[in-house]
């Protein structure tokens, strides 16, 4: 059976019509439960759930609330109390395709070796997308993820969106559970709690693959697309990366600082790319990115 995870703080505006798409999915409600973990809404997550319930009365449904602020700490609920086997965690603000879980069901039940996959992840903007966006920054702004219509294991260095993953709950025993100093609390953009998972998981040999048909929408509102929103994220990037690669010791910072030179360089070329093809603010914006990572990399 799957569970799909829902973690969400104060998103009433999606939640409704995320939880409708689920229930729409061509797989029988019998094969799958939805649980949703509220991280401290103020807002009216929860009336929007009781409408879901009341118009879907036949999805095994089931709502917590997690008190210790942080997705981390609701991504760790979720798996306390899930019943299946096949953990599907799927983004508070997103829509999904109506093969998405039957997708993933018989992709687990037919490749019994692998532990854990992911789809495309599709930006869905509320307005209208930024000049400045260039295929990089889609990425690292709307989780933007396709590899392609073919079925296939992910390359390496690459893992499925954090929106968009699904995993045997076998896996949790074997790297344990997210690292809940990582991960957004509350309005802090720290992340890379799903890398420290997939980099535990690619150390162990475990395999993860991508599945072209489950497709998730991200829902991009405007707010994401302003300097403010760019500026924080980018920085809590390099904070997450600080953080992360310190947890594990000094030596895989001081790696991931190496890593970092060299990308400055890709950016630097890329610029040079963008501004010679008439896209400058294209490129100018690959180079604040970069500064920002590399800010709150430093500790700075």
């Amino acid at each position: 059976m799957l569970s799909v995870i829902i973690c969400t703080y104060n998103r009433d505006k999606y939640i409704y019509n995320v939880l409708k798409s689920l229930a729409e999915n061509t797989l029988p409600y019998d094969r799958y439960e939805i649980v949703l973990v509220d991280n401290n809404c103020s807002d009216n997550t929860r009336g929007e759930c009781d409408r879901f319930m009341r118009d879907f009365p036949d999805v095994a449904f089931r709502y917590f609330v997690e008190t210790n602020q942080g997705l981390s700490h609701a991504r760790n609920r979720g798996i306390k109390e899930s019943a299946g086997d096949i953990l599907v965690y799927v983004d508070d603000d997103a829509l999904v395709n109506n093969e998405y879980l039957e997708t993933y069901a018989n992709f687990f039940e037919q490749m019994p070796e692998v532990e854990a996959a992911g789809g495309p992840v599709i930006p869905q903007y509320e307005t209208a997308e930024p000049d400045w966006m260039s295929h990089f920054t889609k990425a690292l702004i709307t989780g933007y993820k396709y590899l392609g219509d073919k079925q296939k294991e992910f390359p390496k260095n690459d893992y499925p969106g954090g929106g968009n993953a699904a995993y045997r709950a076998s896996v949790f025993k074997k790297v344990g559970l997210f690292n809940v100093e990582l991960g957004r609390k509350g309005d802090s953009l720290v992340g890379a709690e799903e890398k420290d998972i997939f980099d535990k998981m690619t150390t162990l040999g475990m395999r993860f693959y991508y599945l072209p048909t489950a497709i998730l929408y991200h829902l991009i509102p405007e707010k994401k697309l302003s300097k403010d929103y760019f500026d924080r994220l980018t920085y809590s990037i390099g904070k997450s990366e600080r953080m992360r690669t310190l947890t594990i010791g000094k030596g895989k910072y001081l790696k991931r600082l190496v890593s970092e030179m060299v990308k400055w360089a890709a950016s630097i070329v890329l610029c040079l790319g963008h501004t010679l093809t008439r896209h400058p603010k294209r490129g100018w914006k690959l180079i604040q990115f970069r500064w920002n990572v590399t800010k709150g990399l430093l500790g700075k």
